[in-house]
């Protein structure tokens, strides 16, 4: 049994958004996800991944997407990105009835994985394109869902926790944010998150262990498609 993390597929098997145009890392990108998750993943594995699912912009327009993940091996657990717009966080409980057994989605709940509690959420960091006071409620709001999650986890006995996000934990100017804080507090042990693609955009959060906490980017084309695993 191993735990796996991936972010950032961005399939559109239902949708017109080639992701050739962002680069050649991203040829035939469906294609290494599915070779590469299909050499190292067994049944008995887990596999988390981290937001930006599908180009589909209603639920029927990437049933094939979530399809498509739901035939990759192990369980499968999915965090909201900021494209997954099928995605209602109002409506995750509908989501997890409609796709129950096959798929888990993230959000106001946890997932268990041995001894420890799996949270998640999309999270939010400022890049510039919305004002700082918009901001600073996106992350509070989305601090508030995952805070929710830690919660119910602890009340249900868990003491150990992995941590992911879509987006990175920190804005560009940061050390230190809400979400690195709550990590800190609730003593988890890895922090994972997606959304930074190309080469400029690999570092722009933490990397590595800063406070015994390790910070892991597992956006697809940073992985080139291989999925990495956080633990045994």
């Amino acid at each position: 049994m191993a735990l796996y993390a991936i972010g950032d597929l961005h399939l559109s098997f239902q949708a017109d958004k080639p992701m050739d145009e962002f680069g050649k890392i991203w040829r035939n990108h469906v294609r290494q996800i599915e070779k590469n998750c299909n050499k190292m993943i067994t049944d008995d594995d887990t596999l988390v991944l981290v937001g930006d699912h599908s180009w589909g912009r209603k639920l029927s327009d990437c049933e094939k997407d979530l399809e498509f993940i739901e035939n990759l091996p192990g369980k499968k657990v999915l965090i909201r990105g900021n494209h997954d717009t099928f995605w209602d966080a109002k409506k995750t409980a509908k989501l997890n009835d409609l796709y129950k057994d096959r798929l888990f989605f993230l959000q106001n709940n946890y997932y268990p994985y041995g001894d420890y509690a799996l949270v998640g959420i999309k999270g939010y960091c400022y890049e510039g394109h919305d004002s700082e006071e918009h901001a600073a409620m996106l992350v509070e709001r989305e601090a508030k869902r995952l805070k929710e999650s830690f919660e119910a986890a602890r009340k249900d006995g868990f003491e150990k926790f992995v941590m992911f996000l879509h987006y990175p934990p920190t804005s560009l100017w940061e050390k230190t944010s809400r979400f690195t804080f709550m990590a800190d507090a609730y003593g988890v042990q890895d922090v994972i998150y997606a959304h930074c693609h190309g080469e400029a955009r690999y570092h722009d959060s933490l990397l590595g262990k800063v406070n015994g906490i390790r910070y892991s980017l597992v956006s697809g084309d940073y992985l080139r498609f291989r999925p990495f695993k956080v633990m045994d």
